[in-house]
């Protein structure tokens, strides 16, 4: 007689279509919708003076921001501001990697 040792039951994996389409749902209940506008004027005033700081002391920030229907926070270093292009150059704490992000997807900014 052969051991044929005993198959975990995974009740999702016989159909991989249903499994998708619960895993995309699950996805659409963690989705933030995009507010209109993100921020008042003060706030963007004190978002762009923060950031102005970051850029001259080279200090560490937070910065929150709106991503597929997510609100992200990472934490980096500011190199560069483009207010024409409404553009910030950031290196990120995580990879130390170089990231672009446009001035309207941020919602906050804060000293590390």
């Amino acid at each position: 007689m052969q051991n044929r040792g005993m198959k975990k039951w995974r009740p999702f994996a016989t159909m991989p279509e249903q499994y998708r389409g619960l895993q995309e749902m699950i996805k659409k209940q963690a989705e933030v919708p995009q507010p209109q506008p993100f921020l008042t004027e003060d706030q963007m005033e004190q978002i762009n003076f923060i950031l102005v700081e970051a850029l001259h002391t080279n200090k560490q920030v937070y910065l929150t921001y709106y991503k597929k229907g997510q609100c992200i926070t990472e934490t980096g270093f500011i190199q560069f501001i483009d207010s024409q292009g409404k553009l910030i150059v950031f290196i990120d704490d995580a990879f130390e990697l170089k990231n672009k992000m446009r001035l309207n997807v941020l919602i906050d900014v804060r000293f590390v």
